[in-house]
C-alpha cells in the first residue's frame, strides 16, 4: 500500500484518468481541488467539473476555491499535511505559498514535450502546427508558466489525420500511468529532476472563438491541421446555405487531396464536399449541424446536396 498522502488538483476530463489511477493504486488522497461549478448547457444550470463528479463518487472531499489569494484557503491547504500535490489541468494559478504547502511540493502532468507548448492548449497547438509528435511530461511546479524541471516523460506520435480529441484521450491515459510510475519511484528511489532546455520554448495560448472559423485561403495542409486541432471541440466551422438559409457547419474530419479541378478558395470542386484551398484542397469527411449529431459527409449530402461550384466565404 502506498504511503504517500496526496492532494489532487484538476478540473476537466483530461485529469480524470490520473485521479482514477491514483484511487486504484490505493493512495491516501486527502482532498481534491477543482474549479467551482459553472453555468453550462441550454438551461445554464450550474455544472460540476468532471473531476468534481468523479471525486464525489469516490468519496473524496472536494474543495472549490476561486483562487488561492486568501490566507484561509492557504491555511486549509496546509492543514491537509499532504506529502505531495498532483496537479493536472487545474486551471488556477498557484502562488508560492500553495506550491510549498505539501512536503515535496507540487508535480504537474503536462500534455506536451516541454519546453515546447507551455500553456493552456498544448494539444490543439501541436496539431495546428503540424507537429509529428507530442507527449506527456511530469514536472515540479514553479511560479513560472510550465517552467519547472522535468522528472519523467513519454512520447506519442501524431498521425496525419489524428484529431485533438484522439490525442487528448491518448495523452490522458499515458499521463495517468506515467504519474503512477513516478510516484512509485518517489517512494522507493526518489526523483531526479532535470531543468528544461532554454531552446525550443513555445507557448500554447488558449483557443479563442476568433480562431475557429476556417480560412480557405490557407494551404490545404494548414486547413486540415486546423480542422483536426479543433475537433471535436470547439469545432472548426464555415457558413453554408442549407435549405436556403445560412447555417454554421462544423467540420470534424477531413483529408487533404490534390486540386484536380480549378476553383477559388472556398469553392466546391466536386460533389463530395471537396473544397479548394489556397493550395490544393480538402475533402470534408465528417460534419455537424448546430444541435445535431456528427454525420459522414455522404449522409449529410443526401439531405443537403451542395452543388459543385458553390463558394463558401
Amino acid at each position: 500500500m502506498p504511503s504517500l498522502r496526496l492532494i489532487f488538483m484538476g478540473t476537466p476530463d483530461f485529469a480524470v484518468p490520473t485521479l482514477s489511477e491514483l484511487v486504484v493504486e490505493g493512495y491516501d488522497i486527502a482532498a481534491v481541488y477543482t474549479q467551482p461549478p459553472r453555468p453550462a448547457g441550454r438551461g445554464m444550470d450550474e455544472r460540476k467539473s468532471p473531476v468534481h463528479r468523479f471525486a464525489e463518487e469516490a468519496g473524496i472531499p472536494v474543495l472549490t476555491p476561486k483562487s488561492f489569494r486568501k490566507a484561509r484557503t492557504l491555511e486549509q491547504l496546509a492543514a491537509h499535511k499532504a506529502d505531495l500535490a498532483v496537479v493536472v489541468a487545474y486551471g488556477l494559478i498557484l502562488p508560492k505559498a500553495a506550491l510549498d504547502a505539501p512536503q515535496y511540493g507540487c508535480i504537474n502532468v503536462h500534455a506536451s514535450l516541454l519546453p515546447r507548448w507551455r500553456g493552456a492548449a498544448p494539444i490543439q497547438r501541436a496539431i495546428m502546427a503540424g507537429d509529428e509528435e507530442s507527449g506527456v511530461m511530469i514536472m515540479r511546479m514553479e511560479e513560472g508558466l510550465d517552467t519547472g524541471p522535468v522528472c519523467a516523460g513519454e512520447r506519442v506520435a501524431i498521425s496525419q489525420d489524428m484529431t485533438a480529441g484522439e490525442l487528448h484521450d491518448e495523452l490522458a491515459e499515458r499521463g495517468a500511468k506515467l504519474c503512477a510510475r513516478t510516484l512509485a519511484r518517489l517512494e522507493t528511489d526518489g526523483l531526479t529532476f532535470e531543468p528544461q532546455t532554454a531552446e525550443g520554448v513555445t507557448y500554447a495560448a488558449k483557443i479563442s472563438n476568433d480562431e475557429t472559423r476556417i480560412d480557405w485561403r490557407r494551404p490545404a495542409s494548414e486547413v486540415h491541421n486546423h480542422i483536426r486541432a479543433m475537433s471535436p471541440y470547439p469545432g472548426a466551422w464555415f457558413e453554408a446555405l442549407l435549405g436556403g438559409k445560412p447555417e454554421r457547419l462544423k467540420v470534424l474530419r477531413s483529408v487533404t487531396v490534390p486540386a484536380t479541378a480549378k476553383g477559388e478558395p472556398g469553392a466546391l470542386i466536386d460533389n463530395m464536399l471537396t473544397v479548394a484551398c489556397g493550395q490544393n484542397a480538402v475533402r470534408l469527411t465528417q460534419v455537424q449541424r448546430a444541435g445535431k449529431k456528427p454525420m459522414a459527409s455522404a449522409d449529410f449530402l443526401r439531405g443537403f446536396p451542395l452543388a459543385k461550384g458553390s463558394v463558401f466565404s
